[in-house]
């Protein structure tokens, strides 16, 4: 450390700056020289190099059409790479990307804490990798913050978008959701359910189907528009839940390190790069699913899917925001259900929205009730200070730091909620008041019962992880399966059972009777 640098950090301690030991990290890196520009860039460039230094391989978006594989060496087993930590980023994950275990890119990587959730965006690392066949692009399609429904979507209305296009989409209507939805709604109402970039869903839907620009859909295929044959997921909003649905399998999968690889319909199997981010990877298993090989070469390169994006948007690569910041913490959060009762784990890890990743979510249900559609006379509970922000059939959105957003900072989903008890939006609670009562509406729901999920500035975040699902010190876990795993607190481990029998259940902490 220079001693200009050590003076300013002294300075900072000295005038009462509240000085985290990743930002101080960062800022010295800055000060010495060793980080290359600590302000967010245009396109990132992501070098690599050999522990020699002597190996430069192709960097990202700087591959031509012709080259879906990568052209990564052959790394040495265990051979140390440079690698500039991502927004989300996380141990365990880095380590299924780059082949390696977390105890190697501790011992490459000392100043790492040894308890710590998220990696801070923007520093250097050195991380071991055992070289792997069939890694695929490096090329980065979409920076991670513009994928989500997140800081970056304040603001933006897709309708008043899409109605401002000349194309045929703005007059398409479908029925869901209990109405007549246009173009622009569908857009809104499914990038709110999933969590996704509405700008995104836009992009893909024109990129595929020309709607914003073309007058009327005669060369689209009516029942299948966006590619996916299914029975299930016939007509354009269908096939709009499914390509959300995959965008998020494929986000969350490389997110938390479930997703090491996938397979082409020709069989061709494809490794993502170690270096990609979670957006990239996301659209790359999105197109991987229906697309021929020439038309997985364009859509992922920069004269596809990027290509329409910024056409519509500007370049998505300016002004690249961290939305997930290094040492993210989650709020103290109670049980969702009120003091002193029991309620049955009945769900563990499971999907926030839709099928697959993210493994989000976790159910409760009132024991009196599990098995059935019965009504409970028993409220589910705040599970911190928040206002309601959204509501919709059976669900509830609880806004954690009082801006009235959900596209920022903590907020917590609510499903399967009695609609007609769902306090209005707007509603100021304090942890432990009643925000409705469990039941079955709102998908499918073999009983009553409540569902809770996290999301941080627009993403969703895993129950289990590095930032695991923490109420009232009872620590999620997955299991085997969605829907299956457990709740630990110090040595007692509760088994998520729709059976609700006592060796399931799990009481709320008795807290005073709050006074008005």
């Amino acid at each position: 450390m220079t001693r200009w640098s050590l003076q300013i950090y002294m300075g900072l301690i000295k005038h009462g700056s509240p000085v985290s030991p990743w930002r101080v990290l960062l800022t010295l890196l800055c000060l010495s020289g060793i980080l290359i520009g600590c302000t967010p860039q245009p396109h990132p460039l992501l070098q690599l190099a050999g522990s020699s230094g002597s190996t430069v391989p192709p960097s990202a978006n700087q591959e031509s059409e012709e080259a879906p594989i990568s052209l990564r060496p052959a790394y040495s087993p265990g051979q140390l790479v440079d690698y500039v930590v991502q927004t989300g980023d996380t141990l365990p994950a880095l380590a299924v990307h780059f082949n390696t275990s977390q105890k190697e890119i501790r011992e490459a990587n000392p100043i790492i804490p040894e308890t710590v959730s998220t990696l801070p965006p923007g520093m250097p690392m050195k991380i071991p990798i055992y070289y792997e066949s069939l890694w695929g692009s490096s090329y980065q399609i979409l920076p991670d913050y513009l994928f989500i429904n997140g800081p970056a979507q304040r603001g933006f209305d897709p309708i008043v978008f899409v109605d401002s296009q000349p194309g045929w989409f703005k007059s398409y209507v479908e029925y869901t959701g209990g109405k007549n939805r246009r173009g622009g709604e569908l857009v809104k109402y499914v990038a709110e359910n999933f969590s996704i970039s509405p700008r995104l869903l836009i992009a893909l839907i024109e990129y595929q189907t020309g709607a914003l620009s073309r007058p009327s859909p005669d060369e689209v295929d009516n029942l299948y528009p966006l590619g996916f044959h299914d029975n299930a997921h016939q007509g354009l909003y269908r096939q709009l839940v499914w390509a959300a649905n995959t965008l998020n399998n494929g986000y969350y999968g490389w997110r938390t390190g479930h997703l090491a690889s996938f397979e082409h319909p020709d069989g061709r199997l494809e490794r993502p790069d170690p270096w990609q981010n979670a957006a990239s990877v996301a659209l790359q298993y999105y197109f991987s699913r229906m697309m021929s090989k020439e038309e997985y070469i364009r859509a992922t390169h920069h004269n596809g899917l990027t290509q329409i994006y910024t056409q519509y948007f500007g370049d998505p690569w300016q002004n690249i925001q961290s939305h997930i910041p290094g040492s993210l913490t989650q709020p103290e959060l109670r049980l969702p259900f009120q003091s002193g009762k029991s309620w049955a784990f009945t769900g563990g890890p499971h999907t926030g929205w839709g099928e697959g990743e993210p493994l989000a979510a976790i159910d409760f249900a009132p024991p009196a009730v599990v098995g059935g559609c019965a009504p409970s006379r028993e409220p589910v509970a705040a599970v911190a200070d928040g206002v309601i922000v959204h509501t919709d059939i059976a669900v509830a959105i609880l806004d954690l730091d009082g801006d009235n957003d959900e596209h920022t900072g903590w907020s917590i989903l609510y499903l399967h909620l009695l609609t007609a008890s769902i306090p209005p939006v707007g509603t100021k609670v304090k942890a432990g008041d009643p925000i409705g009562f469990p039941s079955c509406e709102g998908g499918q729901a073999t009983g009553t019962h409540i569902h809770i999920a996290r999301k941080y500035n627009g993403e969703w975040i895993p129950a289990e992880g590095p930032l695991a699902f923490n109420l009232e010190g009872w620590i999620a876990h997955n299991g085997t399966e969605p829907y299956q795993g457990t709740l630990t607190r110090y040595s007692r481990t509760v088994r998520a059972c729709v059976c609700s029998d006592k060796t399931s259940q799990i009481q709320a902490a008795i807290r005073p009777t709050q006074v008005p």
